[in-house]
């Protein structure tokens, strides 16, 4: 969790989209990685997506991030896999999070995520199952908490992940933080407190509706 989300191009989504897309740092980011600028539809690990966070100034605003920190620790040691995800209650701890959960936070705007049903086999092993679309209730758009920081130059950024609410705990025992819309410029600002931090982490959003897919 979480591994894949969704995008789409309405009303409330597209001018993220665009702004991302058409940024100088969008052009850079092609041409060096090699990769679509950010874009709507399914969202993989590795793709540039487009992602709430501050400017220079302090003040909101949007730019195209790469999904994933590719760098296990400060020594540089490279992974096969990007580490997608960040468990919230244990990021302001860890040395590969620690500076980013305090100084640079991010908001990932999506229609919904999705999560796939764990499975188990006679034999024990896990396998995934049904694949479902996550939605917050009463929302046409969900915002996932993320931190970001630099690699290379280019922005990269992970999901912070919690317990999961009841309606999710049956196909997983995590879920995204979802951001009320409301306090987005609080969660990003970079001067916000850790006190300011968790409180607005504990008023996440876990109601949500599962569709499957």
């Amino acid at each position: 969790m979480c591994s894949r989300y969704y995008v789409e191009l309405s009303p409330e989504l597209r001018p993220y989209v665009e702004a991302a897309r058409h940024s100088p740092l969008a052009a850079r980011m092609v041409n060096h990685l090699g990769r679509p600028a950010a874009r709507e539809g399914e969202i993989r690990p590795t793709d540039i997506a487009a992602v709430i966070a501050p400017d220079s100034q302090g003040r909101r605003s949007v730019f195209p991030m790469v999904w994933g920190f590719s760098l296990s620790d400060f020594e540089n040691t490279k992974r096969s896999q990007p580490l997608i995800n960040a468990r919230i209650e244990t990021a302001d701890q860890k040395p590969t999070w620690k500076e980013s959960f305090l100084r640079r936070r991010c908001a990932v705007p999506a229609s919904y995520y999705f999560e796939w049903q764990r499975l188990r086999t006679p034999d024990g092993k896990q396998k995934p199952g049904d694949k479902y679309a996550v939605q917050a209730s009463g929302a046409e758009s969900i915002y996932m908490a993320g931190i970001y920081r630099l690699e290379d130059g280019y922005p990269h950024f992970t999901i912070l992940t919690r317990e999961p609410g009841e309606a999710l705990r049956k196909l997983h025992d995590r879920m995204p933080v979802l951001l009320e819309p409301r306090n987005i410029d609080q969660w990003i600002d970079p001067i916000s407190t850790p006190e300011t931090i968790k409180r607005i982490a504990s008023k996440a959003i876990t109601s949500v509706i599962l569709e499957r897919v």
